[in-house]
């Protein structure tokens, strides 16, 4: 994965009024925090934030700050956005060290879903869990975590303690929390029900 740059600046005005101006001159406020160092306003192209953005590559992984010569490694940790336009309006960045093990969020996707035998019945799969924390060094965090749904039948769940993560990866999470299950929707039960009566007759 290309390594994503952001060329921030710092902004000498603070609070709504500075954050208006910086937002006026094409630019988005944010702030860089964590480590041992006081919290620091900064603010970056927002042409240039929303392309970083576009990429998926930008919120939750690690990225380098560039400040004139300066590099540094962080991490993005948060993105408001309008409510109306969904345009950026403020983010915030975490110091780290790359190979510091961080506690973050990753997404987590299913595959297989054509392998399961309960989900081809017309059973639901109900997801409880869409991101999961983990603990993990900052330079290997994962895009996402994949459930494979291969053989799941209706009644059948996926815990935490079934997902096969990384060897550096350890989920900051009770291994006994379910992921994912699947269960009999109307037209599964339906179709159950004409079985049984088939097999009865």
């Amino acid at each position: 994965m290309a390594d994503i740059i952001l060329d921030v600046e710092v902004r000498e005005r603070t609070g709504s009024g500075g954050a208006r101006e910086i937002r006026n001159a094409g630019k988005l406020p944010g702030i860089l925090y964590g480590g041992d160092k006081a919290p620091v306003p900064i603010a970056v192209n927002l042409n240039a934030f929303r392309k970083a953005l576009a990429t998926g590559k930008l919120n939750g992984h690690l990225v380098t700050l560039k400040y004139g010569k300066e590099t540094q490694k962080v991490i993005a940790k948060s993105i408001d956005f309008h409510p109306v336009t969904d345009v950026p309006i403020h983010f915030d960045l975490y110091r780290v060290d790359e190979h510091a093990e961080i506690k973050i969020s990753v997404p987590v996707h299913f595959k297989n879903h054509e392998l399961s035998p309960g989900l081809k019945k017309g059973a639901a799969l109900n997801i409880a869990i869409h991101e999961l924390e983990i603990l993990v060094p900052a330079d290997h965090i994962p895009e996402d975590i994949i459930v494979d749904l291969t053989g799941l039948e209706i009644g059948q769940s996926v815990h935490v303690s079934d997902l096969k993560l990384p060897s550096d990866v350890k989920a900051h999470v009770a291994g006994s929390e379910v992921v994912a299950s699947v269960t009999a929707s109307g037209a599964s039960k339906s179709e159950d029900a004409a079985a049984a009566d088939t097999a009865e007759a």
